[in-house]
Protein backbone atom coordinates (compact mmCIF):
# COMPACT_ATOMS: atom_id res chain seq x y z
CA UNK A 1 0.00 0.00 0.00
CA UNK A 2 1.12 3.56 -0.60
CA UNK A 3 1.86 5.80 2.04
CA UNK A 4 -0.44 8.44 0.98
CA UNK A 5 -3.55 5.85 1.40
CA UNK A 6 -2.21 4.90 4.05
CA UNK A 7 -2.02 8.01 6.42
CA UNK A 8 -5.65 8.97 6.00
CA UNK A 9 -6.99 5.71 7.87
CA UNK A 10 -4.75 5.32 10.78
CA UNK A 11 -6.54 4.60 14.09
CA UNK A 12 -9.35 3.22 12.62
CA UNK A 13 -9.41 -0.16 13.63
CA UNK A 14 -7.55 -1.86 11.00
CA UNK A 15 -4.95 -3.81 11.48
CA UNK A 16 -2.58 -3.42 8.55
CA UNK A 17 -0.53 -6.42 6.93
CA UNK A 18 1.85 -7.64 3.87
CA UNK A 19 -0.24 -9.84 1.11
CA UNK A 20 2.33 -12.85 1.13
CA UNK A 21 2.20 -12.80 5.39
CA UNK A 22 -1.50 -13.58 4.92
CA UNK A 23 -0.98 -16.12 2.25
CA UNK A 24 -1.43 -13.79 -0.67
CA UNK A 25 0.11 -14.25 -3.56
CA UNK A 26 1.64 -10.35 -3.81
CA UNK A 27 3.26 -10.29 -7.00
CA UNK A 28 -0.65 -11.22 -9.01
CA UNK A 29 -1.81 -8.36 -6.97
CA UNK A 30 0.60 -6.04 -8.51
CA UNK A 31 -1.34 -6.33 -11.71
CA UNK A 32 -4.71 -4.75 -10.38
CA UNK A 33 -3.79 -1.36 -10.04
CA UNK A 34 -2.21 -0.57 -13.11
CA UNK A 35 -5.20 -2.47 -15.35
CA UNK A 36 -7.29 -0.12 -13.73
CA UNK A 37 -5.49 3.05 -14.33
CA UNK A 38 -5.38 2.14 -17.89
CA UNK A 39 -8.63 0.88 -17.92
CA UNK A 40 -10.72 4.43 -17.07
CA UNK A 41 -14.06 3.18 -18.79
CA UNK A 42 -14.07 0.91 -15.93
CA UNK A 43 -14.43 4.41 -13.72
CA UNK A 44 -12.73 2.71 -10.72
CA UNK A 45 -12.19 4.66 -7.29
CA UNK A 46 -11.17 1.90 -5.20
CA UNK A 47 -10.35 -1.40 -3.97
CA UNK A 48 -9.82 -3.13 -0.74
CA UNK A 49 -8.71 -6.45 -0.23
CA UNK A 50 -8.92 -7.92 3.85
CA UNK A 51 -7.72 -11.50 4.53
CA UNK A 52 -7.38 -13.08 8.27
CA UNK A 53 -8.93 -9.79 9.41
CA UNK A 54 -6.42 -7.43 8.13
CA UNK A 55 -6.14 -4.99 5.72
CA UNK A 56 -3.54 -6.64 2.85
CA UNK A 57 -4.01 -4.73 -0.46
CA UNK A 58 -5.58 -0.96 -0.76
CA UNK A 59 -5.73 1.70 -4.12
CA UNK A 60 -7.57 4.53 -4.53
CA UNK A 61 -7.81 6.28 -8.32
CA UNK A 62 -9.39 9.30 -9.86
CA UNK A 63 -12.51 9.01 -11.75
CA UNK A 64 -16.24 11.10 -12.50
CA UNK A 65 -18.23 10.51 -9.22
CA UNK A 66 -22.13 11.37 -8.21
CA UNK A 67 -23.18 11.66 -4.67
CA UNK A 68 -26.56 10.09 -5.29
CA UNK A 69 -27.54 12.04 -8.50
CA UNK A 70 -25.48 15.32 -7.74
CA UNK A 71 -22.50 15.49 -9.89
CA UNK A 72 -19.22 15.66 -8.09
CA UNK A 73 -17.02 15.90 -11.38
CA UNK A 74 -13.53 14.57 -10.81
CA UNK A 75 -12.13 13.01 -7.82
CA UNK A 76 -9.26 11.83 -6.95
CA UNK A 77 -10.32 9.41 -4.22
CA UNK A 78 -8.14 8.43 -0.94
CA UNK A 79 -8.89 6.62 2.33
CA UNK A 80 -10.10 10.10 3.92
CA UNK A 81 -13.23 10.29 1.47
CA UNK A 82 -16.91 8.73 1.27
CA UNK A 83 -18.64 6.99 -1.38
CA UNK A 84 -22.06 6.07 -2.15
CA UNK A 85 -23.09 2.66 -1.46
CA UNK A 86 -26.43 2.65 -3.01
CA UNK A 87 -28.23 -0.39 -2.84
CA UNK A 88 -25.28 -2.28 -0.28
CA UNK A 89 -27.34 -0.13 2.19
CA UNK A 90 -30.17 -2.91 2.24
CA UNK A 91 -27.76 -5.13 3.12
CA UNK A 92 -26.35 -2.74 6.37
CA UNK A 93 -30.42 -2.65 6.80
CA UNK A 94 -30.60 -6.16 7.12
CA UNK A 95 -27.94 -6.80 9.99
CA UNK A 96 -29.84 -3.56 11.77
CA UNK A 97 -33.05 -5.99 11.30
CA UNK A 98 -30.78 -8.60 13.06
CA UNK A 99 -30.22 -6.27 15.91
CA UNK A 100 -33.79 -5.61 16.22
CA UNK A 101 -34.53 -9.06 16.42
CA UNK A 102 -31.42 -10.20 18.84
CA UNK A 103 -32.73 -7.46 21.29
CA UNK A 104 -36.66 -8.76 21.14
CA UNK A 105 -37.69 -5.82 19.40
CA UNK A 106 -39.01 -7.86 16.50
CA UNK A 107 -40.14 -10.74 18.05
CA UNK A 108 -40.79 -12.80 14.53
CA UNK A 109 -40.58 -12.78 10.90
CA UNK A 110 -43.17 -14.40 10.51
CA UNK A 111 -45.37 -11.40 11.75
CA UNK A 112 -47.64 -10.07 9.05
CA UNK A 113 -46.81 -6.82 7.59
CA UNK A 114 -49.65 -4.99 8.41
CA UNK A 115 -49.63 -4.97 12.10
CA UNK A 116 -46.90 -2.68 11.79
CA UNK A 117 -48.79 -0.48 9.49
CA UNK A 118 -52.36 -0.06 11.15
CA UNK A 119 -52.94 2.60 9.63
CA UNK A 120 -52.88 1.49 5.84
CA UNK A 121 -55.32 -1.13 7.28
CA UNK A 122 -57.92 -0.82 4.16
CA UNK A 123 -55.04 -1.39 1.98
CA UNK A 124 -54.98 -5.13 3.83
CA UNK A 125 -56.81 -7.68 1.33
CA UNK A 126 -56.71 -11.41 1.89
CA UNK A 127 -53.79 -12.30 0.09
CA UNK A 128 -51.60 -8.89 1.37
CA UNK A 129 -52.56 -10.37 4.40
CA UNK A 130 -49.88 -12.98 4.02
CA UNK A 131 -47.16 -10.88 3.79
CA UNK A 132 -44.16 -10.98 6.19
CA UNK A 133 -41.18 -9.95 7.15
CA UNK A 134 -39.62 -12.59 6.35
CA UNK A 135 -40.69 -12.05 1.75
CA UNK A 136 -39.63 -8.65 2.69
CA UNK A 137 -36.32 -9.43 3.92
CA UNK A 138 -35.91 -11.70 0.46
CA UNK A 139 -38.33 -9.60 -1.26
CA UNK A 140 -40.21 -11.90 -2.35
CA UNK A 141 -43.93 -10.06 -0.63
CA UNK A 142 -45.62 -10.29 -4.55
CA UNK A 143 -46.51 -6.89 -4.96
CA UNK A 144 -46.21 -5.41 -8.41
CA UNK A 145 -43.03 -3.29 -8.38
CA UNK A 146 -40.74 -2.20 -11.40
CA UNK A 147 -37.33 -1.29 -10.68
CA UNK A 148 -35.47 -2.09 -13.81
CA UNK A 149 -36.36 0.87 -15.75
CA UNK A 150 -34.38 3.76 -15.89
CA UNK A 151 -34.78 6.03 -12.67
CA UNK A 152 -34.99 8.98 -15.08
CA UNK A 153 -38.40 6.99 -16.40
CA UNK A 154 -41.36 8.19 -14.41
CA UNK A 155 -42.54 4.35 -14.19
CA UNK A 156 -39.63 3.49 -12.26
CA UNK A 157 -41.69 2.64 -9.36
CA UNK A 158 -38.89 3.62 -6.71
CA UNK A 159 -38.72 6.66 -8.02
CA UNK A 160 -42.76 6.72 -8.04
CA UNK A 161 -42.54 5.62 -4.32
CA UNK A 162 -39.83 8.68 -3.39
CA UNK A 163 -42.42 11.21 -4.91
CA UNK A 164 -45.02 9.87 -3.04
CA UNK A 165 -46.79 11.66 -0.31
CA UNK A 166 -46.91 8.63 1.72
CA UNK A 167 -44.01 6.13 0.86
CA UNK A 168 -44.90 2.95 3.18
CA UNK A 169 -48.48 3.81 1.72
CA UNK A 170 -47.60 3.85 -1.80
CA UNK A 171 -45.62 0.36 -1.34
CA UNK A 172 -48.47 -1.48 0.30
CA UNK A 173 -50.77 -0.78 -2.06
CA UNK A 174 -49.60 -2.19 -4.75
CA UNK A 175 -51.47 -4.98 -6.66
CA UNK A 176 -50.51 -9.02 -5.56
CA UNK A 177 -49.33 -10.40 -9.05
CA UNK A 178 -48.08 -13.73 -7.09
CA UNK A 179 -47.89 -15.53 -3.36
CA UNK A 180 -46.09 -13.89 -1.11
CA UNK A 181 -43.27 -15.89 -0.51
CA UNK A 182 -43.28 -17.73 -4.13
CA UNK A 183 -40.57 -15.75 -6.32
CA UNK A 184 -37.76 -12.85 -5.70
CA UNK A 185 -38.63 -9.69 -7.44
CA UNK A 186 -36.40 -6.60 -7.08
CA UNK A 187 -37.80 -4.07 -4.56
CA UNK A 188 -36.53 -1.19 -2.84
CA UNK A 189 -40.05 -0.50 -1.24
CA UNK A 190 -40.01 -3.69 1.12
CA UNK A 191 -36.27 -2.17 2.36
CA UNK A 192 -38.22 1.06 3.11
CA UNK A 193 -40.86 -0.84 4.72
CA UNK A 194 -38.52 -2.63 7.01
CA UNK A 195 -36.97 0.70 8.20
CA UNK A 196 -39.87 1.94 9.25
CA UNK A 197 -40.47 -1.20 11.21
CA UNK A 198 -37.36 -0.82 12.86
CA UNK A 199 -38.38 2.73 13.50
CA UNK A 200 -41.22 2.24 15.15
CA UNK A 201 -40.36 -1.24 17.07
CA UNK A 202 -36.63 0.83 18.24
CA UNK A 203 -38.12 3.65 18.94
CA UNK A 204 -35.50 5.84 16.87
CA UNK A 205 -34.49 6.82 13.80
CA UNK A 206 -32.97 4.34 11.57
CA UNK A 207 -29.66 6.44 11.40
CA UNK A 208 -29.41 7.02 15.34
CA UNK A 209 -30.43 3.00 15.52
CA UNK A 210 -27.09 2.60 13.19
CA UNK A 211 -24.98 4.81 14.36
CA UNK A 212 -25.48 3.51 18.67
CA UNK A 213 -26.00 -0.59 17.40
CA UNK A 214 -23.98 -0.85 14.43
CA UNK A 215 -21.41 1.47 13.10
CA UNK A 216 -20.44 2.36 16.77
CA UNK A 217 -19.11 -0.60 18.05
CA UNK A 218 -17.44 -1.01 14.22
CA UNK A 219 -15.50 2.48 15.26
CA UNK A 220 -17.58 3.69 12.33
CA UNK A 221 -17.70 7.40 12.44
CA UNK A 222 -17.72 8.93 9.21
CA UNK A 223 -21.43 8.21 7.69
CA UNK A 224 -23.58 10.46 5.61
CA UNK A 225 -27.08 9.54 5.13
CA UNK A 226 -29.14 10.69 1.70
CA UNK A 227 -32.81 12.11 3.23
CA UNK A 228 -35.96 12.03 2.00
CA UNK A 229 -37.80 15.48 1.01
CA UNK A 230 -39.36 15.02 5.09
CA UNK A 231 -35.89 14.18 6.05
CA UNK A 232 -35.96 10.80 6.78
CA UNK A 233 -32.87 8.85 5.79
CA UNK A 234 -33.06 6.74 2.93
CA UNK A 235 -32.13 2.98 4.36
CA UNK A 236 -32.87 1.81 0.51
CA UNK A 237 -29.53 3.07 -1.44
CA UNK A 238 -28.64 6.57 0.76
CA UNK A 239 -25.30 5.58 2.52
CA UNK A 240 -22.55 7.70 2.30
CA UNK A 241 -19.09 6.12 3.83
CA UNK A 242 -16.18 5.25 3.27
CA UNK A 243 -14.36 2.41 1.33
CA UNK A 244 -12.51 0.81 4.92
CA UNK A 245 -15.52 1.60 6.99
CA UNK A 246 -17.67 -0.66 4.71
CA UNK A 247 -14.87 -3.16 4.53
CA UNK A 248 -15.85 -3.38 8.47
CA UNK A 249 -19.17 -4.20 7.69
CA UNK A 250 -17.67 -6.81 5.58
CA UNK A 251 -15.60 -8.36 8.35
CA UNK A 252 -17.87 -8.30 10.85
CA UNK A 253 -20.33 -10.48 8.72
CA UNK A 254 -17.28 -12.85 7.62
CA UNK A 255 -16.55 -12.84 11.81
CA UNK A 256 -20.29 -14.37 12.26
CA UNK A 257 -21.23 -10.92 14.09
CA UNK A 258 -18.49 -9.66 15.90
CA UNK A 259 -15.69 -6.58 15.08
CA UNK A 260 -12.25 -7.63 17.56
CA UNK A 261 -13.59 -9.67 19.48
CA UNK A 262 -16.88 -7.92 20.24
CA UNK A 263 -20.35 -9.06 19.42
CA UNK A 264 -22.26 -6.98 16.99
CA UNK A 265 -25.10 -8.94 15.40
CA UNK A 266 -25.71 -12.97 16.66
CA UNK A 267 -24.14 -15.42 14.48
CA UNK A 268 -27.67 -17.11 14.39
CA UNK A 269 -28.58 -14.01 12.54
CA UNK A 270 -25.64 -13.55 10.29
CA UNK A 271 -25.74 -17.19 9.58
CA UNK A 272 -29.83 -17.19 8.31
CA UNK A 273 -29.13 -13.38 6.55
CA UNK A 274 -26.81 -15.30 4.24
CA UNK A 275 -27.79 -18.43 3.41
CA UNK A 276 -29.99 -19.04 -0.08
CA UNK A 277 -33.77 -18.63 1.10
CA UNK A 278 -35.10 -17.49 -3.10
CA UNK A 279 -33.75 -17.68 -6.44
CA UNK A 280 -32.84 -13.93 -7.30
CA UNK A 281 -31.83 -12.58 -10.52
CA UNK A 282 -29.67 -14.67 -12.99
CA UNK A 283 -27.51 -17.52 -11.41
CA UNK A 284 -27.27 -15.74 -7.84
CA UNK A 285 -29.24 -17.30 -5.19
CA UNK A 286 -30.58 -14.59 -2.32
CA UNK A 287 -30.63 -13.98 1.92
CA UNK A 288 -31.83 -11.39 3.42
CA UNK A 289 -30.85 -8.45 1.25
CA UNK A 290 -27.70 -10.26 0.78
CA UNK A 291 -26.73 -12.04 -2.64
CA UNK A 292 -24.81 -15.52 -2.86
CA UNK A 293 -22.49 -15.99 -5.57
CA UNK A 294 -19.82 -18.34 -6.81
CA UNK A 295 -16.74 -17.96 -9.06
CA UNK A 296 -14.41 -20.47 -10.78
CA UNK A 297 -10.69 -20.32 -9.94
CA UNK A 298 -8.29 -22.90 -11.22
CA UNK A 299 -11.50 -24.88 -11.30
CA UNK A 300 -12.44 -24.67 -7.58
CA UNK A 301 -15.70 -23.67 -7.14
CA UNK A 302 -15.39 -20.37 -4.62
CA UNK A 303 -18.74 -19.63 -3.15
CA UNK A 304 -19.16 -15.69 -1.47
CA UNK A 305 -21.47 -13.35 -0.09
CA UNK A 306 -22.44 -9.87 -1.43
CA UNK A 307 -23.91 -6.43 -0.79
CA UNK A 308 -24.39 -4.75 -4.92
CA UNK A 309 -25.35 -1.51 -5.09
CA UNK A 310 -26.03 0.40 -8.17
CA UNK A 311 -23.00 1.84 -10.08
CA UNK A 312 -20.46 -1.08 -9.60
CA UNK A 313 -20.21 -0.63 -5.77
CA UNK A 314 -19.60 -4.49 -4.18
CA UNK A 315 -18.60 -5.76 -1.42
CA UNK A 316 -17.71 -9.44 -1.10
CA UNK A 317 -17.47 -11.66 1.79
CA UNK A 318 -15.68 -15.09 0.90
CA UNK A 319 -15.87 -17.27 4.56
CA UNK A 320 -13.69 -20.17 2.81
CA UNK A 321 -10.84 -18.32 2.11
CA UNK A 322 -11.30 -15.24 4.67
CA UNK A 323 -11.30 -12.61 2.46
CA UNK A 324 -13.33 -9.22 2.05
CA UNK A 325 -13.08 -7.78 -1.18
CA UNK A 326 -14.41 -3.97 -1.32
CA UNK A 327 -14.86 -1.93 -5.22
CA UNK A 328 -15.89 1.20 -5.67
CA UNK A 329 -17.03 2.69 -8.68
CA UNK A 330 -18.75 5.37 -11.03
CA UNK A 331 -20.73 3.66 -13.33
CA UNK A 332 -23.93 5.09 -13.01
CA UNK A 333 -24.19 5.56 -16.76
CA UNK A 334 -23.15 2.33 -18.04
CA UNK A 335 -25.36 -0.40 -16.77
CA UNK A 336 -23.59 -3.15 -18.96
CA UNK A 337 -20.17 -2.11 -17.95
CA UNK A 338 -21.53 -2.19 -14.01
CA UNK A 339 -20.71 -5.72 -12.89
CA UNK A 340 -17.40 -6.03 -14.51
CA UNK A 341 -14.52 -4.46 -12.17
CA UNK A 342 -15.76 -6.12 -9.10
CA UNK A 343 -16.00 -9.85 -10.78
CA UNK A 344 -12.66 -8.88 -11.67
CA UNK A 345 -11.05 -7.46 -9.10
CA UNK A 346 -12.87 -10.33 -7.16
CA UNK A 347 -11.68 -13.38 -8.87
CA UNK A 348 -8.61 -12.38 -11.56
CA UNK A 349 -6.96 -10.70 -8.22
CA UNK A 350 -8.65 -11.69 -4.78
CA UNK A 351 -9.85 -14.88 -5.29
CA UNK A 352 -6.95 -15.62 -7.17
CA UNK A 353 -4.13 -14.35 -5.51
CA UNK A 354 -5.86 -16.51 -2.09
CA UNK A 355 -5.70 -19.97 -3.41
CA UNK A 356 -2.19 -21.66 -4.06
CA UNK A 357 -1.71 -21.93 -7.66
Amino acid sequence: MEEADHAHGENDGWVISRPEDEGMDASLLEGLAPQFEGWTDANVHAALIVRHGKLVYERYFAGEDKAWATSLGRVSYHSGLKHDLRSISKSITSLLVGIAVDRGWIKNLDEPVFSYFPEHADLRTPEKAGINLRHLLTMSAGLAWNEYLPYSDPANSERRMIDAPDQCRYVLEQPIVRPPGAAYVYNGGLTALLATILQRTSGRPVDELAKEMLFGPLGIHDIEWVRYADGTPNAVSGLRMRPRDLAKIGQAVLARGTWNGSRVVSEAWVDEATSPHVNGESLFFYGFQWWLGRSLVRRREIKWVSGVGYGGQRLFIVPELELVVVVMAGLYDNPVLQAVPGEVILRRYALSAALPA
